[in-house]
């Protein structure tokens, strides 16, 4: 059987824009190590358990069926999704694993409108049960941040009859249920799909600035426009200076800035002229990488769970307004709290450097 799991190159946020301290979470979080520091994909050892599809902020790791899952999703009356190691119920997918923060999320809001069942196996005694707690854990942080969400019911139901492969023929008292194959629009697109069953890699091409997953849950919200998600959103302190290097290492441009300069600077020593700069945040756009936090030299942004609407995710939010700082000697632009710019304040009064004899 074709491994389902692509790479999509183009996604990655090391593609997307380097950085010190390059994103490892696909490498660290796959339990059968699978993906290789350069992120060489061997298919032989993956079991498609969704670890490293669930921890990549921007679905550098992808399942091929994620398409067909939507459409299930959308089409279904009642949704009923089982794992491989489950009786076959509905649509079978890889494992828990693949659900991220907005896949739970997404299924909570269609919980709504339809019944939602997931049915399992004995998770302990599977492969996969490491990305299965994972995902668990991930569900159980959503429940907490959003109380009065729609319930999903989830069953634990394993499959003890052998795993063979079943012959599409219709037998009478067959306990499994024989879905009837689509069909294909015409050759050309048989020819496709079997195409990229062989040959997986062909697929990974596909390069998208959000998330699937954060694409349905904004699909689903658009139709309620008053409902409210607990959200992580990006916030800004007092002790922010205005530097705009958050904007630079977003790789998501989901961090935009708005300067506004000085028609008759004051003091024209000043290299940048600046009179105010404002942040701008688009959390759809966001996918929680923390580059941005972590970059920060004043410790003044921070990511924390907010009840957002359609509106505002898909809006432009002022989060942060303030002036650029200057070095209070040279009139140099600064990025930090401190009075002096690094020049100056390794030189001495006569600006000569303190370890220069």
């Amino acid at each position: 059987m074709t491994c389902q799991m692509v790479y999509h190159n183009g996604n990655c946020l090391n593609t997307k824009k380097p950085f010190a301290h390059a994103c490892r979470l696909c490498i660290e979080s796959c339990p059968h190590q699978a993906i290789s520091e350069y992120r060489q994909f061997e298919a032989k050892k993956c079991t498609e358990c969704g670890a490293c599809m669930a921890v990549c902020p921007s679905d550098g790791f992808v399942d091929q069926t994620m398409d067909k899952l939507h459409d299930y999703l959308w089409e279904a009356k009642d949704i009923v999704l089982n794992c491989p190691q489950a009786i076959p119920s509905g649509f079978e997918i890889p494992c828990l694993g693949i659900l991220d923060r907005d896949g739970w999320m997404t299924l909570m809001l269609l919980a709504k409108e339809k019944p939602v069942t997931i049915i399992t196996g004995v998770c302990a005694e599977c492969e996969d049960r490491q990305a299965c707690a994972a995902s668990v854990q991930t569900f159980k942080q959503v429940h907490g941040d959003w109380p009065g969400h729609a319930a999903v019911q989830i069953q634990v139901r394993p499959d003890e009859e052998a795993v063979e492969a079943v012959e599409p023929v219709s037998k009478v008292g067959s306990p499994r249920t024989v879905v009837p194959p689509v069909e294909m629009t015409s050759w050309r697109q048989r020819g496709r799909e079997k195409l990229a069953e062989w040959l997986p890699n062909l697929a990974a091409d596909d390069t998208y600035a959000i998330p699937k997953s954060r694409q349905w849950l904004m699909e689903l919200l658009e139709k309620t426009s008053e409902e409210k998600i607990p959200f992580r959103a990006l916030s800004v302190a007092e002790s922010c200076t205005s530097c705009g290097v958050c904007v630079a290492i977003c790789p998501q441009g989901a961090l935009q800035k708005q300067e506004v300069m000085n028609s008759e600077p004051e003091d024209p020593v000043k290299e940048d002229k600046i009179a105010s700069l404002r942040l701008i945040l688009e959390p759809q756009k966001c996918v929680h990488c923390g580059r941005c936090v972590e970059t920060c030299r004043p410790k003044a942004l921070s990511l924390s769970i907010k009840l957002l609407s359609y509106r505002l995710l898909t809006g432009r939010i002022l989060i942060h307004e303030g002036s650029p700082r200057y070095c209070s000697r040279c009139g140099k632009r600064i990025f930090d709290n401190s009075e002096l710019c690094l020049v100056c304040s390794t030189s001495g009064p006569d600006n000569r450097g303190f370890f220069i004899p």
